[in-house]
């Protein structure tokens, strides 16, 4: 295939320039006032019809500095050239089509995964330019962004207004939902099918015991234990945060409501009380501190990580969650 051109892995590629213009690529002229490297690329690694394709679309493209423009009539001319060995007319319509782009980009020998992904990126980006019919610009779309995690004089102000709710069973489902959710950062079927006989004693912690889709044991932090307890004992074989079917959705919204309403106190989210469990617990991992270190800032590349990993023990896990007692 050639060397690519230095940016990133990628290795320099040898080119010359010369005095003379592009021709035109057959179904395409060049633009107009066409120069720099797009009007004087004559490299060895490709042919002169794929050489001439490049040139020509790469104007069009108008990419901003000299090593940007390299990069780019290196993958038009490799793209160029790939299309013509398979019997494809050497023009922007067929040449640039997404699956034209997508198939060379797999198929490409010699080549990394991260150099394939960037050589996808920037035919796309020339296609985008040169036919823009083929490809148009992406609808934006609206992104979920993590909710905030509660405070901690916010969490104190919930289960005051748990202390306050006018009957003992009010009291002991809405602190049990405050624990459940900022404790062990339980939320939908995990938090309403939990049972008192689901929140134990062991491994040095309290533990409570996830059934359903994610069977999972989760320690508790150390200071929900006494409430979330009183909780599980008030319930028994009964659910902690009352009803007596788990699959209704609107089990925990009564609970909700009761705790809404206290002066300066934002409305009670149970995606917030997860949120905050799982800030809690990236604190006492230092986890920040981690990603600061490794130079990491994508959280797909922590799940790559974890997926060679094996999760600790139940004590150890206790410990680390900061869950013992």
């Amino acid at each position: 295939m050639g060397k690519a051109p230095r940016a990133g892995g990628f290795l320099r590629y040898i080119y010359r320039v010369t005095s003379t213009g592009p021709s035109a690529a057959p179904g395409l002229a060049p633009a107009r006032g066409a120069a720099g490297p797009a009007a004087s690329w004559r490299p060895s690694s490709v042919s002169p019809r794929a050489a001439d394709f490049a040139r020509a679309v790469v104007a069009q493209a108008a990419p901003a500095g000299r090593e940007r423009a390299k990069n780019l009539l290196w993958a038009a001319g490799k793209l160029a050239d790939y299309a013509i060995s398979v019997g494809l007319e050497p023009v922007p319509g067929v040449v640039l089509h997404p699956s034209v782009i997508e198939r060379f980009a797999v198929s490409a020998p010699g080549l990394s995964g991260v150099a394939r992904r960037t050589l996808r990126t920037n035919l796309r980006f020339i296609a985008r330019a040169a036919v823009p019919a083929l490809a148009p610009a992406d609808a934006s779309l609206p992104r979920e962004r993590a909710k905030a995690p509660y405070s901690p004089a916010q969490i104190a102000g919930y289960l005051a207004l748990a202390d306050a709710q006018p009957t003992i069973s009010r009291r002991m489902r809405a602190a049990g939902l405050v624990c459940l959710g900022a404790g062990a950062g339980l939320t939908g079927a995990d938090l309403r099918a939990v049972r008192g006989t689901d929140i134990t004693c062991r491994s040095g912690g309290v533990i409570a015991e996830v059934r359903g889709a994610r069977p999972r044991a989760v320690p508790v932090l150390a200071r929900y234990h006494e409430r979330l307890l009183a909780s599980a004992a008030f319930a028994g074989t009964a659910l902690v945060t009352g009803g007596s079917d788990p699959a209704r959705k609107n089990v925990t919204t009564p609970l909700l409501r009761s705790l809404d309403g206290g002066t300066g106190l934002p409305r009670l989210e149970v995606s917030r009380l997860r949120m905050t469990w799982l800030a809690d617990c990236a604190r006492l991992l230092g986890l920040a501190t981690f990603m600061h270190a490794a130079g990491i800032t994508c959280s797909q590349r922590l799940g790559d990580l974890l997926a060679t990993l094996e999760p600790a023990d139940e004590a150890t896990a206790v410990v680390l969650l900061g869950g013992k007692r």
